[in-house]
């Protein structure tokens, strides 16, 4: 009986037509007013591993934490609801949110074509992991739709893309990609972490699948681990549930409850992530020990229309050349005082790191250096803190 399929979609949430702040803040949480109902205004944390039945063959609505659990179904009713889709699941990990989709959807012999531009830890699964269950990556500069289209051969089963990319911020058109996938009955994967629900939507496009780190943006306060997906189609679901299930890659309870938490300022906090991002990247354009910048909110930037149009918002992350050498580079990240030399991003604090040693480690120098991440390229993670005392760090850094 613990095969059976639990549905976290969003039907019972609120309708669409509420707003993204009032859905962040409602749905998957509704009060229970009913008679015996403790009607607590926030989901409770259900630590219950197993559940009673009155019957032996007749289980009741949560049968064991893994297949499902209270607090994690209010959490994925809420995502769902935020990404428009019908359906959504959370795991323990971004990356546990990956394997997971891959492992339902490809078998040996398939490839995949992924934007050339990746998450390091996505590359580090997709060649150095399910290479040897026989699945094959190649990638391509998915800044244009027709190299996707030419790209593809009779073993691609799947695209898959970030936009922005991390960390070259460079964008997909993920409407004309959707275009390509469904002509070719592929499936279009996109990874909308950098932009999260509140900024960019990529179901609405045309995509089969968004993926989610909840460690970053979503969560938002760099306490909590987790990944999600997030689907329209519920024979897709269900199979994505199924091998949730199978290989146990769930959020726990108390994870799931600080997620829900966080959701619930993620409209507020974007506002100001993108706004203090868009102030540090003119200034930081303006400077003279700083190269290119790379933030698609500025006009410099080679796809800044497609950002308007496909997205609401620019988000909180940009990348900097800064001149000179890595060890210039090196010097200038450990002279900050309020950005933390750390990695991952999304959090209300501001984080920079060096990706050529620190988040893209993992893939080789010379593609490194191919796609443009090169030794003194700077991705920072710009956070809430008032942007007068960020511009006045990155100053004295830079001086």
């Amino acid at each position: 009986m613990e095969q059976k399929t639990q549905h976290a979609h969003s039907d019972n949430a609120p309708a669409q037509t509420l707003s993204f702040t009032t859905k962040a803040v409602h749905s998957g949480e509704e009060v229970d007013l009913r008679e015996g109902a403790t009607g607590d205004v926030v989901a409770a944390i259900h630590l219950a591993t197993t559940y009673a039945r009155s019957k032996v063959g007749e289980p009741g609505r949560y049968e064991y934490a893994r297949l499902q659990n209270p607090t994690r179904e209010a959490l994925e009713v809420k995502l769902a609801a935020l990404e428009n889709a019908r359906y959504g699941l959370a795991f323990s990990s971004g990356l546990a949110a990956e394997t997971t989709l891959l492992l339902s959807l490809l078998k040996a012999g398939d490839s995949i074509l992924a934007f050339d531009d990746l998450y390091g830890g996505t590359k580090r699964l997709l060649d150095q992991v399910f290479t040897s269950f026989g699945i094959e990556t190649s990638y391509v500069d998915a800044t244009n739709a027709l190299l996707v289209e030419n790209a593809v051969k009779p073993s691609t089963k799947m695209v898959w893309i970030e936009s922005p990319t991390n960390p070259l911020l460079k964008l997909a058109d993920i409407r004309a990609i959707a275009n390509v996938a469904r002509r070719h009955g592929l499936i279009l994967v996109v990874d909308n972490t950098f932009l999260s629900p509140y900024f960019q939507r990529p179901l609405d496009l045309g995509a089969d699948v968004v993926v989610h780190s909840l460690t970053k943006y979503l969560g938002g306060h760099s306490d909590v681990l987790g990944g999600a997906l997030l689907v329209n189609n519920q024979q897709l679901y269900e199979r994505l549930q199924l091998h949730q299930n199978s290989t146990g890659a769930v959020l726990p309870p108390f994870d799931s409850y600080l997620t829900l938490r966080g959701l619930k300022t993620l409209a507020l906090r974007m506002e100001q992530h993108g706004k203090n991002a868009l102030e540090v990247a003119r200034f930081l354009e303006g400077h003279h020990k700083v190269g290119r910048v790379l933030y698609p909110g500025l006009e410099s930037h080679p796809q800044h229309e497609l950002a308007k149009a496909q997205a609401s918002g620019f988000g909180g992350v940009l990348s900097f050349d800064v001149k000179g050498t890595a060890a210039d580079a090196e010097r200038f990240l450990e002279r900050l005082k309020i950005f933390t030399l750390a990695e991952s991003l999304g959090g209300v604090e501001s984080l920079i790191e060096l990706p050529a040693v620190m988040t893209h480690a993992s893939v080789e120098k010379a593609e490194r250096e191919k796609i443009g991440i090169t030794d003194t390229l700077i991705r920072a993670s710009v956070g809430i803190e008032d942007v007068a005392d960020l511009i006045a760090d990155l100053k004295q850094a830079l001086a």
